[in-house]
């Protein structure tokens, strides 16, 4: 299979989790799907059908840590502005958090789109990654013919969910895999697992649902142990795999 590959880097990054307001903002160590799919569509210059598309990726980052920011709440007011005859409508007060920061975040961006590399090499928007003032540079733009194999390893990556019971390795995420623009960015969430430490695929509980299973692998990745990067891509609507395998163990 042909794929657009991106390398994009930055200096600092920040993935939200959406149901933390006040007191803190902590961050997914990953981007969320949802995220991936407004970076593409901020390069492309327009809200493409998410029907279709696969990506997958390879996100790293040297360091993380706490920053203090502060938002201002405010409440509907009456009355008239201090010294003055206008009308107050709102008042509010500083609240300061802390917003957890990803340091020189790197992304390997993987898109079943080969098409858009012209898109990835003049976007159309200026190159961010989390929040708009997390600036990024695209440093590699390429296509690459992706090689099936039984033998990979994964690592710094989104797994889907049903591989949770096949690695002790990684933890799951509730994430936000799509935002419905078209109708007030209702939003969809699934479950992830996010793989930080290397696991290969002979370390992967076999079941027999699984078995003979294949995976795409960049040939330009860095070989271990006679193995290359393998990736797992992932839609941003559909059908999705929820659901972990739980029996035919095998061996």
């Amino acid at each position: 299979m042909e794929v657009l590959k991106i390398v994009a880097e930055g200096l600092t990054t920040s993935f939200r989790y959406p149901h933390f307001m006040q007191g803190v903002h902590p961050t997914f160590e990953m981007p969320p799907p949802a995220t991936i799919y407004g970076h593409i569509c901020s390069a492309l210059g327009k809200w493409v059908p998410p029907e279709g598309i696969e990506f997958a990726y390879h996100f790293t980052y040297q360091a993380k840590f706490d920053d203090v920011e502060h938002i201002h709440v405010l409440t509907p007011s009456s009355g008239k502005l201090p010294g003055t005859k206008f009308p107050k409508v709102t008042e509010g007060s500083v609240n300061p958090f802390k917003r957890t920061i990803l340091f020189k975040p790197k992304l390997t961006l993987y898109i079943n789109r080969p098409e858009w590399k012209s898109a990835f090499l003049s976007p159309c928007y200026s190159v961010v990654l989390g929040r708009s003032q997390d600036l990024f540079t695209y440093t590699s733009v390429s296509s690459v013919k992706l090689v099936s194999s039984a033998g990979a390893y994964f690592e710094h990556t989104l797994a889907p969910y049903r591989m949770a019971l096949q690695t002790g390795r990684g933890y799951v995420v509730l994430m936000p895999r799509f935002l419905d623009y078209a109708n007030g960015r209702i939003p969809f969430f699934a479950r992830y697992v996010v793989l930080h430490r290397r696991v290969y695929t002979e370390e992967l509980i076999k079941y027999q649902e699984l078995i003979g299973e294949k995976y795409w692998v960049d040939p330009e990745s860095p070989e271990e142990k006679g193995a290359q990067l393998g990736l797992l891509f992932h839609t941003f609507v559909g059908d999705y795999d929820d659901q972990p395998v739980m029996a035919g163990l095998v061996g």
